[in-house]
């Protein structure tokens, strides 16, 4: 025991310091006590019923790919090519005053695999991992401007700010690793709807998405904001215990507060992912074998090579829900050009994670998705691109108990309108979730007086996607 006196000569910093040794046991027991009774925000929850899938790996294509040239090919367009379009086109259009004929897609489209399934020569990595796919060739959605459709496809509502779905998977399952967040958005663009689209909304705060760098950004520079060097680490570990005490007595007075819980939490995620965090997302450990399955020894594919095999790693380490994102597919003009540079960048890298995840024994309880906000029209504008087409688009899924090897539903002879077997991203979202364990209509929140999900009042799952 220290004598009154000897406590008098203390500094203040020394003081301060004593004192947060103290500090630092009572949060630490306070953290060590939730993970104990699963009461954290991110304590690992059990799903409604046997999941087929642990985690989710998003490849978000920006802007919007035109399926006709990708995954869905048509001859009749071909066919047609340079004629008006047979029947009528959608009462809203983005670029009314600049559409024009069919226009025929420029590439070619094969069978591959044991399945048939037909691929463009764009995605020849692709093509030859389709007997791993379900590729839903019926796809539709609400909204034609990119603002829209992107917070639809992310959030579920195109109009209002909601949760994101990788979010509502943290909300509901929680996360495997306590270390680092348990949702993640690796180089997304702040473009039409910035930050709704991995946020967490009326959600508690731990539920937000967390990015790594932003769609400016090349991955190799992407860093975790505010996350240091760890040369200061025992002075933020001073100065987070003694947050800490100050906002559990502020809890001791006003009783439970959902917000203030959220933000204690996070600030200690944060501190705890600077062990852990820099290392899964160093990749300098990797094989040279393993680079170069991802594309990352050419500079075409490098920087979506990066963030595929950091996917991997997150979601390997316990990670709910990975997202990467390529931006650049909005073709107005120079299809032909532009889509095949996009295909490039990102055609062996995504063919690369899902073998990699195959080998290491992952893909059956990873699920994969591709796609973007929309496809495009078998219209052309500007003579030589394609427009916006929220009402028939392509997306697949792969591995996490997807029936492998299927193509879905299909749109009409050119490409416009999902005719068969209709696939709203309100359905998508429920399959997702179903395949992760989790009933749609019972992942639920409580806001504003009612109760919310990512489905809305909508979505059906789409049994036959399931393996």
């Amino acid at each position: 025991m220290h004598s009154p006196a000897q406590l008098h000569r203390y500094s203040r910093r020394e003081a301060l310091q004593q004192m947060g040794a103290g500090f630092g046991t009572l949060a630490l027991s306070a953290l060590l006590a939730e993970s104990a009774a699963g009461t954290g925000p991110l304590a690992v929850r059990q799903p409604h019923f046997p999941a087929k899938a642990k985690r989710v790996i998003m490849l978000f294509m920006f802007g919007g790919p035109s399926h006709i040239d990708t995954f869905d090919p048509k001859p009749i367009l071909n066919r047609d090519s340079g004629k008006p379009l047979p029947f009528a086109k959608p009462r809203i259009i983005s670029f009314p005053r600049r559409g024009g004929d069919l226009i025929a897609s420029p590439f070619e489209f094969k069978r591959h695999g044991e399945s048939g399934a037909e691929v463009s020569e764009l995605f020849p990595h692709i093509a030859g991992i389709v007997d791993d796919l379900a590729i839903v060739r019926s796809m539709h959605c609400t909204n034609p401007r990119h603002g829209g459709a992107v917070l639809e496809w992310h959030t579920g509502s195109d109009t209002f700010i909601r949760p994101a779905m990788g979010s509502w998977l943290t909300y509901g399952l929680g996360s495997e690793n306590q270390n680092v967040p348990g949702y993640i958005t690796i180089c997304q663009a702040l473009a039409e709807g910035g930050a709704n689209n991995f946020g967490a909304a009326f959600l508690p705060a731990a539920y937000q998405g967390t990015p790594l760098g932003y769609g400016s950004v090349k991955a190799k520079d992407a860093q975790f904001p505010f996350i240091g060097d760890g040369k200061r680490t025992r002075l933020q570990r001073l100065e987070l215990d003694m947050l800490s005490q100050v906002s559990r007595r502020q809890l001791d007075r006003t009783g439970p507060d959902s917000e203030l819980e959220s933000r204690i939490a996070t600030f200690e995620l944060a501190f705890r992912m600077q062990t852990e965090a820099p290392e899964i997302q160093d990749i300098s450990n990797e094989s040279d074998a393993t680079k170069a399955l991802y594309g990352l020894d050419d500079p075409v594919t490098e920087d979506f090579a990066r963030q595929c095999l950091m996917a991997r790693r997150f979601s390997e380490s316990g990670v709910r829900f990975v997202q990467c994102n390529s931006n650049g597919w909005d073709h107005h003009f120079d299809l032909k050009n532009q889509l095949g540079k996009m295909c490039a960048k990102v055609d062996k890298p995504i063919a690369g994670l899902l073998n990699d995840l195959k080998g290491r024994g992952l893909l059956d309880e990873t699920l994969v998705i591709w796609g973007g906000e929309f496809g495009r029209t078998p219209t052309a504008e500007n003579a030589d691109g394609r427009d916006h087409n929220p009402h028939g688009f392509t997306m697949w899924l792969g591995g996490g108990g997807v029936k492998p090897g299927i193509t879905y539903g299909q749109t009409d002879e050119y490409g416009y309108y999902s005719i068969e077997n209709k696939v709203h991203f309100h359905d998508l979202h429920a399959t997702i979730l179903h395949l992760m364990g989790l009933d749609h209509t019972k992942l639920t929140f409580r806001h504003a007086g009612r109760d919310f999900r990512l489905t809305d009042v909508h979505g059906e799952v789409i049994r036959g996607l399931l393996a």
